[in-house]
């Protein structure tokens, strides 16, 4: 049993969303891929291909770790813990999502699960690799149980182990994930949007040395009553109406006026604000399309509207281009 899962880019409103503001979001044609089978062991078998990690534990294991992960996250909540060190280990997210999806369901196994996972999707650049590989494992799961799952079952059992990550999250990734196409997403709902046509390009500045989770609570701490959410909330809005319209020049202006709200909110480090500096003068215009950083020279994926003049400039960075295109289904059985 295989199944997959998109990544995404927001085009507009990343923070704003945790604060009830709505974003623009597309799921891409990158993929987290999951691979259920049973075994004879009576062991849960965890394989995290790009990491090149493993694991194996009884149900009564996986019990005890989710125990201690909700008591993890508590003292995040409670002040008392960062949320990086909520997780101890990348697959624990996964355990901890299989023994709440099992508990839920109320299934008594009679047989081991092989999960094997892989993913092509950047990790920890902002275009949602942790939801996507918990959405691609839920709907293999629920394929490999027989269960008929509803869409609001999905989001909720990926909803909950992303706050072990991401720790307040807004819900945005595994919604996109789940559904796929192109969305105006605000307070866990969504308003399903044509397809942008206009040409862009994501650009990998590098993996950011502080997580999203970490930039969301640096944000809430200096921000959190601030009315710049209601600035951003406008320029979503002409942001989606420029989208529509197919009007580039537009869009190009909305571009920038989203990242200078992202610099001031302080998650665009200085050497990828010199980048974006340097494509709007050659006449583009980009954006970090994620948390960002608060520290470090690396923020994640940028997404840039500009032509092809603009490659040399890139190339100078040493960045990655990724050319991606939307995904209109979101994650499926494959």
């Amino acid at each position: 049993m295989k199944a997959i899962a998109p990544g995404k880019i927001i085009l507009s409103g990343e923070h704003a969303v945790v604060y009830g503001k709505p974003a623009l979001v597309m799921a891409v044609n990158r993929y987290a891929e999951a691979g259920i089978s049973g075994n004879g062991d009576a062991r849960v078998h965890f394989e995290l291909v790009d990491f090149d990690e493993n694991s194996s534990l009884t149900i009564q294991a996986l019990r005890e770790l989710k125990g201690r992960l909700v008591r993890n996250y508590q003292m995040f909540l409670n002040g008392e813990l960062g949320i990086r060190e909520v997780l101890k280990k990348p697959f624990h997210l996964f355990e901890f999502l299989f023994i709440t999806f099992l508990d839920g369901v109320q299934i008594k196994l009679d047989r081991g699960v092989n999960i094997r996972l892989h993913s092509d999707i950047p990790v920890g650049s902002g275009m949602g690799s942790s939801a996507a590989t918990l959405l691609s494992v839920l709907r293999g799961l629920a394929e490999y149980f027989g269960l008929d799952f509803k869409p609001d079952d999905y989001f909720n059992y990926g909803f909950e182990a992303e706050k072990l990550q991401h720790g307040r999250p807004s819900g945005v990734d595994p919604y996109v994930s789940l559904h796929g196409g192109f969305v105006r997403f605000q307070n866990k709902r969504a308003q399903k949007l044509p397809m942008p046509e206009m040409p862009f390009y994501i650009v990998n500045t590098g993996v950011p040395q502080s997580t999203t989770g970490e930039c969301v609570a640096h944000v809430a701490e200096h921000f959190a009553h601030s009315p710049i959410w209601d600035d951003f909330e406008a320029v979503a809005d002409e942001m989606q109406r420029a989208l529509l319209k197919s009007d580039l020049v537009e869009v190009k202006r909305w571009v920038r006026a989203n990242n200078r709200l992202l610099t001031t909110i302080g998650v665009v480090p200085a050497s990828i604000q010199e980048f974006i500096s340097h494509i709007e003068k050659s006449g583009g215009a980009a954006k970090i399309a994620g948390a960002g950083a608060i520290k470090g020279d690396r923020a994640g994926m940028v997404l840039v509207f500009a032509d092809e003049s603009s490659n040399e400039l890139i190339s100078r960075y040493g960045f990655q281009v990724m050319n991606v295109k939307g995904d209109p289904l979101g994650a499926r059985i494959v």
